[in-house]
């Protein structure tokens, strides 16, 4: 396998009020002498929310400083993300600011819907703030149950490029709501108004039920892809069923050839490990000529998340 597993960076401890337990979708957001990777944390009352730890650029198993409160706050009663909050993708701006792409939470008496959120940080991504009371993807006809997760690009032309999952049916599996859902692409001027593209980047199959957290770069004059991917049945308990990394590639970020071959990781054979369950939503990041990936493991990641570096 081309990536190489260096083992795990980060799982709270438990100590932090707003982050009793997981650190995931963790993303990689380079400063001069230091990475910082944010993630999505949980508190006492399970509700999810970003904040960040940063680490060493050549080792990231060595912690530097760890963040000791959330970046945003969750909303107001009724909106969007009033129950959670979960960091998506991050992207700077010419004038210094940081646009955050979130996906938001809101419990149901069965189940949960998501919507897509935006929010600023004008402090160099210590603190966010919504740009807006509502979502700027929500339900709709393209998306009939949610949309969340979104992977955000900007092309050379100006023009906003995002993937994202998005929910199309539930189906009662052993008497809980199960969604499922694909991967869907969109384009903008602004990054905050969104044309919906009706050509799915990532199909349904007999095993891609649902898809997590795609994270798409440009290389070799491709978009390219890493995905998480799942079946809807017992994928919580069945390392057979559970999430496993994907891989695909574009040459218009709109059509997509799955090479799941390449992907270059799977999940460990020892039941012991970190990632023996599942492994998912990864993040590839490049630092001094080297690919690196972080990735989380078992349980969603309540395990902590991992990295890895790409050897040729």
């Amino acid at each position: 396998m081309p990536w190489i597993k260096k083992g795990l960076v980060y799982k709270p401890d438990g100590s932090l009020p707003h982050s009793r337990s997981h650190a995931q979708v963790p993303f990689a957001y380079p400063h001069t002498d230091f990475l910082r990777i944010y993630f999505s944390s949980r508190d006492d009352n399970g509700q999810s929310r970003p904040t960040f730890i940063d680490v060493d650029y050549d080792d990231p198993t060595r912690i530097l400083y760890i963040h000791d409160r959330s970046v945003l706050e969750l909303g107001g009663p009724g909106e969007y993300d009033e129950t959670g909050a979960m960091p998506a993708w991050f992207v700077p701006m010419p004038n210094g600011d940081i646009r955050l792409y979130y996906t938001g939470w809101n419990r149901t008496w069965n189940s949960y819907r998501l919507s897509m959120g935006l929010a600023l940080s004008t402090d160099g991504g210590l603190t966010f703030k919504k740009m807006f009371a509502g979502p700027i993807m929500d339900r709709s006809i393209e998306n009939p149950i949610w949309a969340a997760q979104p992977s955000v690009l900007i092309d050379e032309d100006g023009t906003w490029r995002m993937w994202y999952i998005s929910g199309h049916k539930c189906e009662y599996i052993h008497g809980y709501p199960e969604p499922f859902y694909r991967g869907q692409s969109a384009t903008s001027t602004d990054g905050i108004h969104w044309t919906i593209s009706d050509v799915p980047t990532l199909e349904f199959d007999d095993f891609l039920q649902a898809v997590g957290r795609p994270s798409v770069f440009r290389e070799d004059g491709l978009y390219k892809m890493y995905y998480s991917y799942r079946h809807t049945r017992d994928y919580r308990t069945d390392r057979n069923q559970s999430y496993r990394l994907g891989y695909a590639e574009s040459a218009d970020g709109v059509q997509w050839e799955r090479k799941d071959h390449l992907v270059g990781i799977e999940k460990s054979e020892d039941p012991a490990a970190f990632d023996y369950l599942m492994i998912c939503y990864a993040h590839r990041y490049e630092h001094n000529g080297r690919k690196y990936l972080l990735y989380n493991g078992n349980g969603f990641g309540a395990a902590g998340f991992s990295y890895a570096v790409w050897e040729d």
